[in-house]
C-alpha cells in the first residue's frame, strides 16, 4: 500500500537512500471498519509513540526521501502530531499521512497546514453515505468532504498549493459497484488523484469473500468495473491508479522493502507494515483461501540501537536479498524477450523464493 498511495511523490529523482519510512504514531483509532483486523481481535495493543523517541528518527531522515506518519491507527489522535510534522520538514523530507479526517476542526486543518505538511489521503469506502458509513463504521463520508472543503479554504486562506490531496478508496464486493462512480466524487470534492486499493490482510470469513481480487486464475468479473473507473477518471482528467485483480508473480511487491521500511509505534523496525501489526505473535492471515499464523517480523528496535546496526543485520539483508534476486531473474527474463529464439511470458517466470513471512501475502501475487 504505501509505494501505491505515495508513489506521485516518490516519482522524482531519487537522491537519498530511502525513497520511504512509515512511521507509526499511534495504534489507536475511533472507527470499527469492518475489513480491519483489528475487528476480531481483544488483544489489539494500544500504544502511542512518545515524542522524545520519535525526536531518536530524526538524524536519520536525511537519507529518507518521504516520511509517512501513519501505522494502524488514526494519527489525528496523536497529540504531537504537528510538532512531528514540523520535526520531519526540519530535516528535509516530504511528510504526510493517510486519514479519517474525523474531529477535524478548522482551527486544527490550519495547525497541520503550517506545520508544514505535504501530502494527506482521505480513505473512503463508498461515493454514498449509505456505504461508505456502513463499511467505515463510525466514519461519515459528507463529514470526509466537509474536511476536504476545509483544507481547500485554509490553502486559498494561506496561499499555498500543499498539502496535495488525494483519495483512497477500498474496494470490496459491498461497494464494487460505485468504483466507477470514484473519479465524478473526486472530482467534486476538488481532488485530482485517487488511490483504489485491495483488501490484501484479511482475517474472517466477510472481509475472505469480500475481496474483489482473483488468485485463482479465473477471469475477474470485475475487471471491467475498475476499467471503467479508469475511463472516467480519463474522461474527467483525474489521475487514477489501480491495483491487480488477478495473481502475477511480482519481483517486488509495492511495499518495496529494498527502498522503504516500517517503524512501529514502539521502535521496531519491519520491511512493511503487514509484517508487524499491534497483535501477539504469531497473528493471523487468509492467503488464497487458507488460513496461516505468522510470526511478527522485527529486524530491531530504532530506539535502542542505531539504525545502521538494524540495517546491516545479516537477517535484514538476508530478507532483502531474496527480493534483489527476484528483481535479477526477472530482468534476465525481461531481456531474454528481445532474443528472437526464445518465447516467454513474463507471467510465467519462474522467480527465487520471497523471504518466509511474504509467501502469504497477497502483496507478492501484485495486489
Amino acid at each position: 500500500m504505501i509505494e501505491k498511495i505515495f508513489s506521485k511523490f516518490l516519482r522524482r529523482r531519487k537522491r537519498k537512500p530511502f525513497s520511504a519510512w512509515q512511521i507509526e504514531l499511534t495504534t489507536r483509532c475511533p472507527l470499527r471498519c469492518r475489513m480491519c483486523i483489528r475487528t476480531e481481535s481483544a488483544d489489539w495493543q494500544y500504544q502511542d509513540m512518545v515524542l522524545e523517541d520519535f525526536k531518536k528518527l530524526l538524524p536519520y531522515l536525511k537519507d529518507v526521501e518521504t516520511v509517512v506518519l501513519e501505522g494502524w491507527g488514526e494519527s489525528l489522535l496523536h497529540k504531537d502530531l504537528s510538532q512531528c510534522i514540523r520535526l520531519v520538514k526540519k530535516e528535509g523530507s516530504q511528510v504526510g499521512f493517510v486519514t479519517s479526517g474525523m474531529g477535524l476542526t478548522e482551527n486544527r486543518v490550519a495547525e497541520l497546514i503550517e506545520a508544514g505538511l505535504d501530502f494527506v489521503g482521505f480513505s473512503i469506502s463508498g461515493t454514498t453515505p449509505e456505504t461508505h458509513d456502513v463499511i467505515r463504521v463510525n466514519s461519515h463520508l459528507l463529514d470526509i468532504f466537509r474536511v476536504i472543503h476545509l483544507f481547500h479554504e485554509e490553502k486559498k486562506r494561506q496561499g499555498l498549493l500543499r498539502p496535495k490531496m488525494h483519495l483512497v478508496f477500498l474496494m470490496v464486493k459491498d461497494n464494487i459497484s460505485e468504483v466507477p462512480s470514484v473519479p465524478l466524487f473526486a472530482q467534486e470534492a476538488g481532488i485530482e488523484d485517487v488511490v483504489l486499493t485491495n483488501i490484501c490482510h484479511t482475517i474472517n470469513v466477510w472481509q475472505e469473500r469480500q475481496r474483489v481480487f482473483a488468485w485463482d486464475g479465473e477471469k475477474n468479473p470485475y475487471e471491467e468495473t475498475v476499467k471503467k473507473a479508469e475511463a472516467n477518471a480519463r474522461a474527467l482528467n483525474i489521475r487514477l491508479k489501480r491495483p491487480a485483480l488477478s495473481a502475477v508473480d511480482v519481483p517486488v511487491c509495492e511495499e518495496n522493502p529494498l527502498g522503504n521500511l516500517y517503524i512501529s509505534a514502539e521502535g521496531e523496525v519491519s520491511p512493511c507494515v503487514y509484517l508487524y501489526p499491534p497483535l501477539p505473535s504469531p497473528f493471523k492471515r487468509i492467503f488464497c483461501g487458507k488460513e496461516h499464523w505468522i510470526e511478527k517480523v522485527s529486524f530491531g528496535n530504532i530506539f535502542r540501537e542505531p539504525f545502521s546496526a538494524i540495517w546491516n543485520r545479516g537477517s535484514y539483508e538476508q530478507f532483502r536479498y531474496r527480493f534483489i534476486e527476484r528483481e535479477k531473474s526477472y530482468r534476465d527474463l525481461y531481456f531474454s524477450l528481445w532474443d528472437s529464439n526464445r518465447s516467454r511470458n513474463l507471467k510465467a517466470a519462474h522467480l527465487a523464493d520471497p523471504p518466509e513471512p511474504c509467501k502469504t501475502c497477497h502483496k507478492i501475487l501484485g495486489f
